[in-house]
């Protein structure tokens, strides 16, 4: 049965390692750059308007957000590459977000979100990276598809995808949060790694 995500709720916010929630669940993350449109991904996923919420000011989500659908949590991540977090700062989200991925929490899925309208960046790389590393399933989901035609979209999702060479069984999701593209396939897309 697919999920309601209407029934969607928050749950939890957590500042530093310490405070996350014990593992066990089921968990769905949510990952990217601070201006990838991360918070408007989730809330279109949810049919909600503003229940993640969505900063004029790149980097503002500083904890990780947990919202829970029927038994499953889905997990806001900080957004990185911000350039305004200095030192203590920046330790303190290298910290949480270890603690996070390398916690022995129940992942099924990490969707790792990239802005489609430009190649490939190192931060992207050095997340797309991690996740091969910690051996975590993933899915790349590009971000803000309605920005270009329909063609030039589906080029750039194949030239990111070569570029960031990644293997045959990560999927690979365009979507925009403004139309709705790709949300359905992406839904598909974490059921799928629920059940796996």
């Amino acid at each position: 049965m697919p999920l309601n995500y209407n029934l969607v709720k928050f749950t939890h916010a957590a500042g530093t390692s310490a405070q996350l929630p014990k593992p066990g669940r089921p968990e769905i993350a949510f990952v990217g750059r601070s201006n990838v449109g991360k918070s408007s991904i989730m809330n279109k996923l949810f049919n909600r308007k503003s229940l993640v919420k969505v900063s004029s000011k790149p980097g503002k989500t500083t904890t990780i957000n947990f919202f829970a659908v029927e038994g499953v949590d889905f997990v806001d991540l900080p957004g990185y590459g911000f350039a305004r977090v200095g030192g203590h700062d920046q330790d303190r989200w290298n910290e949480l977000m270890g603690g996070y991925f390398e916690g022995g929490r129940n992942i099924r899925l990490v969707v790792a979100l990239v802005d489609i309208r430009h190649d490939m960046m190192d931060l992207d790389e050095e997340m797309v990276d991690y996740l091969l590393k910690l051996e975590l399933p993933f899915c790349v989901t590009f971000t803000k598809a309605d920005k270009l035609s329909k063609s030039r979209a589906a080029q750039q999702a194949r030239a990111l995808a070569r570029q960031f060479t990644l293997p045959s069984n990560v999927p690979v999701v365009v979507t925009s949060a403004t139309s709705g593209i790709g949300m359905n396939e992406l839904r598909a897309t974490i059921e799928q790694a629920l059940r796996g």
